[in-house]
């Protein structure tokens, strides 16, 4: 299932939500990470909006939202679901994979529906639904960027994020695209998905470096320490640097034809609200919404950037 496909279904299932026949009442959990960062934060945003939506929508539905700032609150706020609220189902965007495979197992073996985001447990076909970004589209899409931008080559570094899955799928894949043109790699560190490690990856890269043509940052968070780094050391008609996942003060750069910050790639903290609308469709519907929902990811640049701004998000 693509995202493509997304507007279709919710058409499908707000038809079949008005023909159907009256639906006994369903509470559908949702258990995320707190705000720790700033996709985390879009993602809480988009969270309250889409249960503030779904809620208006539907009389049948309620919602009881949690936010864990550890992997053991998380396991906790689950538990407690589960026992003093008997949901119906489970959309959980695991704070780590490990420690949560067991509490959302045990939630599946409870007759209940899950739904699990972007970051998978660690043990196969647990969930109903599976709703991601595609990393390795993240990945490819930037080194397309990059070759863009620089046809005829150039010297370039890369700062990775917290060494997982995800970041090997998206830097074996922007590898990948840009072979055979030209690009050298001057250096690639792991900057963590944060602004201050980020800041210091930089300043390292800036210092041993006389050259650099351009920053594969491949987070916006990081992005901003990238820049700092830069400025810091008046350097900003040297580089420009790519970023991705939609943070608004990013995207405004690009609206604004900011040269240093020319495009974004998306990765977009929203998913959380696709995942939850497609819950609820299980409750509403008989549309069928098992399996797999991988959102693409797209170039942001100056042409569509207005589409992708969203100026009242904390992200």
């Amino acid at each position: 299932m693509k995202l493509t496909a997304l507007a279709g279904v919710l058409a499908l299932g707000m038809a079949f939500a008005g023909s159907a026949v009256a639906q006994e009442k369903a509470t559908i959990g949702v258990s995320i990470p707190a705000a720790t960062h700033g996709w985390a934060g879009g993602m809480n945003f988009h969270a309250q909006q889409t249960i503030k939506a779904l809620g208006e929508r539907y009389d049948n539905l309620e919602f009881v939202l949690s936010t864990a700032s550890d992997p053991s609150q998380q396991v906790s706020d689950i538990e407690d679901m589960m026992a003093t609220r008997n949901i119906d189902a489970l959309v959980v965007l695991p704070f780590e994979s490990e420690p949560l495979t067991g509490p959302v197992q045990r939630v599946k073996e409870a007759g209940k529906w899950v739904t699990v985001v972007d970051r998978g447990l660690s043990q196969e076909n647990i969930e109903d639904l599976y709703v991601a970004g595609d990393n390795t589209a993240f990945g490819r899409v930037s080194g397309e960027f990059f070759k863009q931008m620089l046809p005829d080559g150039g010297k370039i570094v890369v700062l990775r994020g917290i060494p997982t899955t995800i970041d090997n799928e998206r830097v074996e894949a922007f590898q990948k695209a840009i072979e055979g043109s030209g690009i050298e790699i001057l250096g690639m560190e792991h900057g963590n998905w944060n602004r201050d490690d980020a800041f210091e990856v930089m300043q390292d890269f800036l210092s041993k470096h006389a050259q650099i043509d351009a920053v594969w940052a491949s987070d916006d968070d990081m992005a901003v320490g990238v820049l700092e780094a830069i400025n810091q050391a008046g350097r900003q008609d040297e580089m420009w640097v790519l970023g991705g996942a939609g943070m608004k003060e990013m995207i405004k750069r690009v609206m604004d034809g900011d040269k240093i910050v020319p495009a974004d790639v998306t990765y977009p903290p929203a998913m959380i609200g696709t995942a939850i609308e497609l819950t609820a469709l299980r409750f509403v519907s008989n549309v069928p919404v098992s399996g797999r929902f991988i959102i693409g990811s797209e170039l942001i640049t100056k042409d569509n950037a207005e589409q992708f701004y969203y100026p009242d998000s904390p992200f």
